[in-house]
């Protein structure tokens, strides 16, 4: 899963310009990174000015998928990521950025690439790049499916401990022949009562 762009687009105007982009090309080979963020950039502004405000969308192309997020204020965010990444956390992260932006820069005369500074899109990038850390319902899904493997682990060892048990009532020298009656005959009516 891959994180290749966040940008923030004004699309009230057209063509869309691009207020402010960060980038993880290093994937590729050096030679294509540049041909690769230009074609993100065209992508991401593409996408941006075809979509209305107050939608969402994902539009794949070829090893791409730009998750967009429009608002009404007149700006779009996009995140270009790789096919597994999950759309959820794609449209999360662009709610957080866009509601960051809009707080800190009201005015959308001010937006230009020159005039908008928001060094956090970096670390976004970078946080993101693990949909596990950077959201928490998955990191509470990831908890619970650990958690789920411990405990089917220790049912696993108990089933492990009774058939275990049944052999050493088997080979008991203590036990007399009507304890170990007794215990086959409770094993016998406990199994046909195992809730599943």
């Amino acid at each position: 899963m891959k994180i290749y762009s966040i940008c923030i687009i004004r699309n009230d105007i057209k063509p869309a310009k691009g207020i402010l982009h960060v980038k993880d090309v290093s994937s590729f080979s050096f030679f294509q990174r540049t041909s690769i963020a230009e074609f993100l950039n065209f992508m991401s502004q593409t996408i941006a000015e075809k979509t209305q405000p107050g939608q969402r969308q994902s539009v794949e192309e070829s090893a791409y998928v730009g998750h967009v997020y429009a608002r009404a204020e007149g700006v779009a965010g996009v995140v270009v990521t790789d096919k597994e990444y999950p759309p959820r956390v794609a449209f999360s992260l662009l709610n957080k950025i866009l509601d960051e932006f809009t707080t800190r820069f009201p005015n959308n005369q001010l937006w230009t690439f020159e005039q908008c500074s928001y060094p956090e899109l970096q670390q976004y990038i970078e946080t993101y790049q693990d949909p596990k850390q950077g959201d928490t319902i998955m990191k509470v899904q990831r908890e619970l499916d650990e958690t789920k493997i411990i405990l089917h682990k220790t049912i696993e060892s108990v089933l492990e401990r009774g058939e275990k048990m049944e052999s050493l009532v088997e080979r008991s020298d203590v036990l007399s022949n009507q304890s170990k009656m007794f215990y086959k005959t409770a094993k016998k009516q406990n199994a046909c009562c195992v809730i599943c």
